[in-house]
């Protein structure tokens, strides 16, 4: 088995200089200037945009509130709520360019999905000046720049810095929109320097191209929203589905112009979001109820922890994931289930060429998930539901492996059964998670309140996996933080 692999020094050293640069920015104004719109785009496109827009309104708001008041405890209770709702207004004008953002960039591909942010941080307080909700930006191709950086990096980021996925897809776009942006700044600085701005000011100029192009932007991308791909034209895929609690065969209804999966006898599980629904209310109880939550509060920006946790603690994280991923036997194919997919990290490090596809408890988690499989142009099924429960026929994966999660479910032999019921024979499956070291070192000490309080400590399933199994094998890597236990489904004789 691979062992697990460390970043070269330089490379956690660049890790800690980037996490240092970013907190300097919340005291630094400067710094600020390039760090506090990178943050803010990376945040909003962590949340709902409802979720986002809120959270950035507290953020902007609550701390001017506090700011101004000692003017507030002067002032008579009029001229108080009159500045607090000004200062609500700015918060306002301030968080709408990040959310047009988060409404509009997911509708592009490559480097345009870059401009939304920029050429509505222009465009909004230009429409707010001209009605007289606020007052003339001092520099508009400053802020536009500034908003512009801050979109890129965020976009490089999501795409890992990996070059040719950043410039390979997106080659024509992006020459056009760098020729377009000179060509923009061209006429910007010559209007400048001729004798024209008082008859037409550049900065009006310049706000109504933002404008027009983040309107024309917000109009493409109403009319042309992401195609999803019916589940009634999939007949391989319903033919694999059953219902995790009778287990009938499938089939799909369409009613209202929605589709759902049926049972023969009555039983209906909605699709939404392109995400066939299998869960009850005692599904959500005990341990699984608690980490769930959990997980949709983190959900959006889960993948970004651990790039930080491994990049701060020197850990190579691709060679991390190959290390136990090497252990799954897929061929290209295959079809592969990951249940508690999560945001689908572990599916970069299969082959190409399999039949994908992964269950979660949690509808956040998937929500990233297919973020992710967009952005990596990579299909797979998901499946809401609960591993203690599969909606799969018996025996119809020739790969089934489960990575994090388990340590916390209600039933954990119960997971492990179903495992190995939809697996079919021959089958090497595959269990991975923390270990107690990891829980009590990290876990315990971040989020003290939902683990401390624990009936027993973490172990690997090794006694829950059934006598029958062959092959078991239990291993240790990354320095004791992490267990994958491996087993053979028995082949028929």
């Amino acid at each position: 088995m691979p062992a697990t692999q460390r970043t070269t020094r330089p490379a956690q050293i660049l890790a800690f200089f980037v996490t240092a640069l970013f907190i300097c920015g919340f005291f630094y104004k400067p710094i600020d200037a390039f760090t506090g719109p990178t943050m803010a785009v990376w945040f909003v496109g962590t949340q709902k945009p409802r979720t986002g827009l809120f959270w950035l309104m507290l953020f902007a708001f609550i701390p001017s509130l506090f700011i101004h008041l000692p003017h507030f405890l002067q002032a008579g209770l009029t001229p108080s709520i009159l500045s607090a709702a000004a200062l609500f207004l700015t918060a306002l004008l301030g968080t709408l360019p990040l959310t047009f953002h988060r409404l509009t960039s997911p509708a592009f591909a490559g480097f345009l999905s870059t401009l939304p942010f920029p050429l509505a941080a222009v465009a909004i307080p230009a429409l707010a000046h001209s009605v007289h909700l606020a007052p003339a930006s001092a520099s508009p191709l400053r802020t536009f720049l500034l908003s512009w950086f801050a979109a890129t990096l965020i976009w490089m980021w999501n795409l890992e810095f990996n070059w040719k996925a950043i410039f390979a897809p997106s080659t024509g776009y992006l020459l056009l929109t760098i020729a377009s942006a000179v060509a923009g700044f061209a006429l910007v600085a010559w209007l400048a320097a001729s004798h024209l701005p008082h008859l037409l000011p550049v900065t009006f100029l310049f706000s109504s191209i933002c404008l027009a192009a983040g309107l024309g932007l917000a109009l493409w991308a109403a009319f042309h929203p992401a195609p999803r791909t019916l589940w009634g034209n999939r007949p391989q895929v319903i033919a694999r589905l059953r219902s995790p609690f009778t287990r009938d065969p499938l089939h799909v209804v369409a009613e209202d112009g929605r589709e759902q999966l049926a049972s023969p006898s009555g039983e209906r599980f909605p699709i939404r979001n392109g995400i066939p629904i299998f869960l009850r209310p005692q599904d959500l109880t005990g341990d699984n109820g608690k980490y769930n939550h959990l997980y949709a509060t983190i959900a959006g920006f889960y993948d970004d922890i651990q790039r930080v946790f491994c990049a701060l603690k020197g850990f190579d994280r691709d060679a991390y994931f190959r290390s136990y991923m090497s252990l799954v036997e897929a061929k290209p194919g295959d079809a592969v289930l990951e249940t508690s997919v999560g945001t689908g990290l572990n599916y970069k490090y299969l082959p190409a060429g399999v039949q994908l596809s992964g269950l979660d408890l949690s509808a956040q988690m998937l929500s990233q998930c297919q973020v992710n499989l967009r952005r990596w142009r990579i299909h797979a099924d998901l499946f809401q539901g609960n591993a203690e429960a599969l909606p799969f026929a018996d025996s119809s994966f020739d790969v089934v492996f489960h990575v994090g999660g388990i340590n916390f479910f209600n039933d954990r032999a119960q997971a492990i059964h179903e495992m190995i019921r939809v697996a079919r024979p021959g089958t090497r499956l595959l269990i991975a998670d923390e270990t107690e070291k990891h829980v009590k070192e990290v876990y315990e000490k971040g989020l003290g309140s939902m683990y401390k309080d624990r009936k027993q400590p973490v172990k690997p399933p090794v006694d829950l996996v059934p006598a029958e199994m062959q092959e078991i094998q239990l291993h240790q890597m990354r320095e004791g933080d992490w267990y994958v236990l491996t087993f053979r489904k028995p082949a028929l004789a």
